[in-house]
């Protein structure tokens, strides 16, 4: 199997120095890549910037911006049976570059924001016979966030968890397919995570394809 894994933050730069972004580590994805890789499935890896070494056998691929992401993501998605999507792709990128560094000055400072491609989105629109893995990060009425998100990028599974599992390397989350939870890990590694998601993708991606009913021929007497 042919797997696809993202992970890490985006950075959506204001100046040369200065950037929005977000707290992932990329230990999720990472640990999603090693699991993958270890089952003996080719797996390409594209991650935001993040201070991890590349897992042995994984074809590694480091962008910086959601746009570059999406770019990554778009060229590599046609080889994939399955894409695990961990990355914290920012959902807003400032409207325009100051050019250098911008410099103090007297009162506030206005920044105008424009949404970035909403990269799971796009993949669930486009599924066809692909896996698709989408991970919902919550703090507000979360399991029904999660569950809207399952349901509007087309996933296979949802996994939820919360902001403090960033850069921790153990995590509380609940996985979700069809309305349902089918998984809870409490203080689990996030190697263990991993290992059992590339466990349920391997059955979902075994699954016997129903056979296709072959019309009757009508009768001409």
């Amino acid at each position: 199997m042919r797997v696809l894994v993202t992970a890490g933050p985006t950075r959506e730069y204001l100046d040369a120095v200065r950037f929005l972004s977000n707290a992932s580590s990329g230990k999720m994805g990472f640990a999603c890549a090693r699991a993958a890789r270890r089952a003996g499935h080719r797996v390409t890896l594209i991650t935001g910037p993040v201070a991890l070494r590349g897992p042995a056998g994984v074809h590694l691929v480091r962008v910086t911006s959601a746009v570059e992401m999406h770019r990554a993501v778009k060229a590599a998605v046609a080889r994939a049976d399955a894409v695990i999507m961990t990355a914290a792709v920012g959902d807003y990128r400032p409207a325009g570059r100051f050019a250098g560094k911008l410099k103090k000055a007297p009162g506030p400072l206005t920044l105008r924001l424009v949404r970035t491609p909403d990269i799971l989105r796009e993949l669930g629109a486009r599924k066809g016979g692909r896996i698709l893995v989408g991970f919902a990060l919550e703090v507000q009425d979360a399991v029904h966030q999660a569950l809207l998100k399952y349901k509007k990028k087309n996933l296979d599974y949802v996994v939820l968890n919360a902001p403090r599992t960033f850069t921790a390397d153990r995590m509380d989350a609940a996985v979700y397919r069809e309305g349902v939870e089918v998984r809870r890990f409490r203080r689990a590694t996030k190697d263990a995570v991993a290992a059992w998601l590339i466990r349920a993708i391997e059955a979902l991606q075994s699954r016997p394809v129903a056979p296709q009913r072959t019309p009757r021929p009508r009768s001409t007497s």
